[in-house]
């Protein structure tokens, strides 16, 4: 993590992580490499985790969810609540949110997003402070003990706004995660469930299909285990994942999930039928498909190295600003470093979008135009700013 972010002033003072676990105490624990002046209360049911978080420095103070100070800190003290639970829990907090009278931003990190935006919309009394999330980072490892500062480094981290969200809650949000040298990507709350079962649902299935696979062929001295090389072994890593935890998520994201395997089963039927065929032009084509989109992807993500761009767009008499424009720069593969709103006036504002060297940045332009916007682009020096 760069030093430069040690000496951040946080965008939040005191924050409250509720759930411990993996993503939990590894977010605190980045939270303070990078901002050690905020003041972070970490809660669990069980209550070991809430001793090691406070042995490792990684929070402040530490209670369970039932705890008196941790309801006085959610009422008098915290700005920021990140739910890091099971999606099973959300709805205990969303109750204490109105319990307490907690006034700050909520977020989450919860995989799926059905259920979650539902309790939102019916618990939630002021739905313009909670921006739901989504780190896209995890391990085999579960519980504080597989948990580490640098997890989220160059991860991307999903966040959800809609046409309810404040721009100045997300714009403080944005700038915690891309704190932790983590990167923003904007999607509409409605395709979120569809596109992780995508990326991260499906994958975890097939893996633990592929050990299922291996398994059943494997004798009893366990001879094919031995075979497996390292592809075999990176493919499958994610399968030694908890089942209890993951069977939660599937029937969490059911549908959306259900459907990317039907999809995968098409998929891999045409590779079959292929070498079924001996029709060695569509086997060819087939993997030249997915070893081109494969070798397409970033390694891993650096910020430019010579040039970032300024975007501003006027905010003039315009709701939804941050979903929408969010949204399209993350469609065109633009990564947002850093998100500023200049209030002119009342009612009237500029945001500030800076920009790595990521993306189509002429049809960012051509996209926010068609959309009704008043854009501007300049080129600005790294060293110009803050976060970089």
């Amino acid at each position: 993590m760069e030093e430069a972010n040690k000496t951040a002033l946080p965008p939040f003072k005191d924050i409250a992580i509720a759930g411990l676990g993996l993503i939990g105490s590894s977010f605190a624990g980045a939270l303070k490499a990078s901002y050690p002046d905020a003041h972070i209360f970490g809660v669990d049911p069980d209550s070991r985790s809430g001793v090691v978080a406070l042995e490792r420095g990684w929070v402040d103070q530490a209670g369970t969810p039932d705890s008196p100070e941790f309801a006085s800190f959610l009422s008098d003290d915290a700005d920021l609540l990140i739910i890091a639970t099971p999606v099973a829990a959300v709805d205990d907090y969303f109750k204490l949110i109105a319990d307490t009278g907690f006034s700050g931003v909520v977020t989450d990190t919860v995989s799926t997003k059905s259920h979650i935006l539902d309790s939102a919309r019916e618990m939630l009394s002021d739905r313009t402070r909670y921006i739901p999330g989504h780190p896209m980072a995890g391990s085999e490892a579960s519980g504080i003990d597989g948990a580490r500062t640098d997890l989220f480094e160059g991860a991307n981290w999903i966040l959800c706004p809609d046409d309810e969200t404040d721009p100045d809650h997300f714009q403080k949000l944005h700038e915690l995660i891309c704190g932790i040298d983590a990167r923003v990507v904007s999607l509409p709350p409605e395709d979120h469930d569809r596109a992780v079962a995508v990326v991260s649902h499906v994958p975890h299935m097939v893996a633990s299909s592929l050990m299922r696979l291996a398994t059943d062929h494997a004798d009893e001295n366990n001879a094919l285990m031995r075979l497996a090389a390292g592809g075999f072994k990176d493919t499958t890593r994610v399968a030694a994942g908890s089942p209890e935890l993951w069977c939660g998520i599937a029937f969490d994201n059911a549908e959306a999930l259900a459907q990317g395997l039907h999809e995968m089963e098409d998929i891999i039927s045409s590779y079959a039928d292929a070498i079924e065929k001996r029709d060695a032009d569509q086997l060819t084509h087939l993997l030249r498909v997915a070893a081109d989109a494969r070798q397409a992807l970033p390694a891993q993500w650096v910020p430019g190295s010579d040039k970032l761009l300024e975007v501003r767009i006027p905010m003039v008499n315009r709701t939804g600003v941050i979903a929408e424009v969010t949204t399209i720069a993350s469609s065109v593969g633009c990564n947002i470093q850093s998100v500023e709103i200049d209030h002119l006036s009342e009612g009237n504002a500029v945001l500030s979008l800076i920009l790595t060297d990521e993306g189509d940045i002429g049809q960012l332009s051509f996209q926010l135009i068609n959309a009704g916007y008043t854009v501007s682009f300049r080129p600005i020096e790294p060293k110009e700013h803050a976060h970089v």
